[in-house]
């Protein structure tokens, strides 16, 4: 199942995808359906994913909006927690003349950093050298604390994609500017949509999912899960011993590698599966 936010004259829709069309929740499951008709949010926090993807199971696309149509938003604008972690992939680390460590690395960013599909990055005043970096995100589909690896997968609702933004400048000035040279303003895009994990990989092909960082179209980094140091199942098990994850909170995987992005640029992030994320530059005047 491939779940959208969008656009429509009324307001923000969340839909599910359908035969190429995006058909509301509230026409599909009035019952599912969030209060607000937007709000994704709302629907992967109290647990909703399993019950919409059986009432989407052989539905017709009758009626609804071509996706081909729709400019789509953010999936989610709200999550209880965005938990990042930091030089996941060994090529990366280098990028940055960083080691690797035993444990994962992790910080958090707010809510307010998120953008969608289509929307404007906007390059600091405050910082002269920004990357992007594209990246693969698991939506927590359910509360869990101390999961054990094995059942790790298992908490996860959906994947989507991320365009992660850094003021590398600030942060190489010192790490402990890491927060701030994550958290302006535009620095974490979000799409184009949530896919259940039935549509990205099984727990034995999710290493051969690959992750590529966008720079005008191209491919610039690629990747496999295979080549992260620290694969999800330990990511999502290794933070639960020290917190409690909720449904809705987003855990982004890591980036394949960064790239400089100036004014004019497009960025973007794609895994085959699931689709490409790209936004425009501008830098601030």
């Amino acid at each position: 199942m491939r779940l959208y936010r969008y656009a429509t004259p009324s307001g923000a829709e969340a839909g599910v995808l359908i035969g190429g069309r995006l058909i509301p929740i509230r026409a599909l499951a009035p019952e599912l359906a969030p209060a607000d008709p937007g709000d994704l949010d709302e629907v992967v926090q109290n647990g909703r994913l399993p019950a919409l993807a059986a009432a989407a199971a052989g539905t017709d696309a009758s009626g609804g909006l071509p996706l081909d149509e729709a400019e789509l938003l953010a999936p989610l604008v709200r999550p209880p927690k965005i938990w990042c972690i930091g030089l996941n992939y060994r090529a990366h680390a280098a990028d940055l003349d960083a080691k690797t460590t035993s444990t994962p690395v992790g910080f958090m960013r707010p809510n307010a950093s998120i953008i969608g599909p289509g929307d404007t990055v906007r390059l600091p005043r405050a910082s002269h050298r920004v990357t992007g970096e594209g990246e693969l995100v698991i939506v927590l589909g359910r509360s869990g604390q101390d999961i054990a690896p094995g059942d790790a997968l298992s908490a996860v609702g959906a994947y989507t994609l991320a365009v992660d933004m850094t003021a590398e400048d600030i942060l190489r000035q010192n790490a402990r500017f890491l927060t701030r040279a994550k958290s302006f303003d535009t620095f974490l895009s979000l799409g184009p949509c949530l896919a259940t994990p039935d549509e990205v990989a099984t727990r034995e092909s999710l290493p051969a999912v690959r992750t590529s960082t966008l720079l005008n179209g191209e491919r610039a980094r690629s990747a496999l899960v295979a080549a992260m140091t620290h694969p999800p199942e330990k990511l999502i098990s290794f933070f639960s011993e020290d917190m409690t994850w909720k449904a809705g909170d987003i855990l982004l995987t890591g980036t394949p590698g960064a790239m400089v992005i100036e004014d004019g640029d497009t960025v973007g992030a794609e895994v085959e599966a699931i689709g490409r994320l790209e936004n425009p530059v501008r830098r601030m005047p």
